[in-house]
């Protein structure tokens, strides 16, 4: 039997979420049986009470606010207990367009990709600054390097992944989830994919990006993070080589004055320079090592973590199959 659950990270979403839920669907081709899913991240108005009066299936709540990143793991952990076999992500406030879910899940259902992003048309959004577009196309373009995918919106929050690829992601970042799973995806070798969407009229501000400065900021610098836990020796490698060749030439230089030059100058705030810089990028490379034995243990780890998530699911998959299905809009509740 093939299970979707629908994942929707809420924070305060009494206004939107009714309207999300309105449009999503209970039954597709290809899907035997479609969950919801809300993860209520501290909310303090109604969205709780929204979900019950929708028909949710599932309600994680948070008693105080984790931040997106931590609902959408929650999210994940939640419908792999579930028994889910796809897992798409949407956001409450009717962004995306729910009739876009088929298209979404295809790639998966035909074993063409683990992970599919949906890209928004951006150039076409009206509601986005001509800055706004122009940042989210840099910022696409740099995950693409750092992941070496071809993900042309990486910060879209409508995705669908396989169990499979939801076994294997973690996400280590407070802030959010969207560029980190690309970059990670990249680098283990998940299968991702990226298909046109279509976008619903802005319904409310974005919680996520206040300031598009500090929204890029912080970006760059999850890029970064990532970057060196997932290829920390080529990052130490490379920041390191910078200090060793200037330290290396300067040293160079002076050995040319020493050995030819005729007056008395023994340029020795020169050497000491060179031999700074050098012990410094010789530092930096060591770093980079030590570093590359902590991802290999890191790995080793996550090779742990994902077979005891494979042992537990795999179980609740031949529980869920032994039971008859819950009612829909039992609203069944996981408190964290």
């Amino acid at each position: 039997m093939m299970k979707l659950i629908i994942q929707i990270p809420c924070y305060n979403e009494e206004h939107t979420l009714g309207t999300t839920l309105a449009k999503l669907p209970r039954s597709l081709p290809g899907i035997d049986c479609i969950e919801w899913l809300v993860i209520d991240d501290g909310s303090r108005d109604r969205t709780v009470e929204v979900a019950k009066a929708y028909g949710v299936d599932h309600i994680v709540r948070f008693p105080i606010n984790q931040g997106l990143a931590k609902a959408f793991m929650a999210g994940l952990e939640a419908s792999l207990k579930a028994g889910a076999d796809i897992i798409v992500n949407t956001d409450a406030d009717n962004q995306y367009c729910a009739e876009d879910i088929p298209t979404l899940i295809q790639p998966i259902l035909l074993h063409q990709a683990e992970i599919v992003v949906g890209a928004r048309p951006i150039w076409k959004t009206k509601q986005f600054s001509l800055s706004k577009k122009l940042l989210q196309k840099l910022g696409s373009w740099v995950v693409r390097i750092a992941s070496n995918t071809k993900i042309p919106d990486a910060p879209s929050g409508f995705r669908a992944f396989s169990r499979e690829a939801a076994l294997q992601l973690n996400v280590f970042n407070n802030y959010t989830y969207t560029l980190e799973t690309i970059i990670q995806a990249g680098q283990k070798g998940i299968a991702i994919a990226s298909v046109p969407i279509h976008t619903n009229p802005v319904m409310r501000p974005s919680r996520l990006v206040k300031s598009t400065p500090r929204y890029v900021v912080r970006s760059l610098f999850t890029i970064l993070r990532i970057f060196i836990i997932y290829k920390p020796l080529r990052f130490f490698l490379f920041l390191g080589t910078l200090p060793f060749s200037i330290g290396v030439l300067l040293g160079f230089r002076w050995l040319f004055f020493f050995f030819f030059e005729t007056t008395t100058r023994t340029r020795v705030p020169s050497l000491i320079l060179a031999a700074i810089l050098i012990l410094i990028g010789f530092q930096l490379w060591m770093f980079g090592l030590v570093a590359d034995l902590m991802a290999a243990n890191r790995r080793l780890i996550e090779e742990v973590q994902l077979r005891m998530r494979r042992v537990d699911t795999d179980a609740v998959k031949r529980t869920v199959k032994d039971v008859s299905p819950v009612k829909q809009g039992s609203n069944v509740h996981l408190e964290l």
